[in-house]
């Protein structure tokens, strides 16, 4: 009997379509930036001084819904609007 190669789809990247449509308003994750790339993230933002770290807490599709210099304000406000926040490397 010949057996067929069947490929295991669990291990194949997700799409940014299909990446972005994963979590439905419930997922979100941080992510740590310099402040010089503020005004590409957050146009409305005024003037951050060069060479900050700072924290963005992102929806599932990238869109960035806040900016703040302390990772647990980012956690706290992912929390109080029932993300859940999730590890992406």
């Amino acid at each position: 009997m010949i057996e067929k190669n069947i490929a295991d789809t669990s291990a194949m990247p997700l799409s940014p379509e299909a990446l972005a449509g994963l979590g439905g308003g419930e997922i979100a994750y941080l992510r740590t930036i310099r402040s010089e790339d503020v005004p590409r993230l957050f146009p409305q933002a005024p003037q951050i001084a060069p060479g900050l770290t700072l924290f963005t807490l992102h929806a599932a599709d990238g869109t960035p819904i806040m900016l703040t210099d302390s990772r647990e304000a980012a956690l706290a406000n992912a929390s109080e609007h029932e993300l859940i926040t999730v590890s992406v490397h």
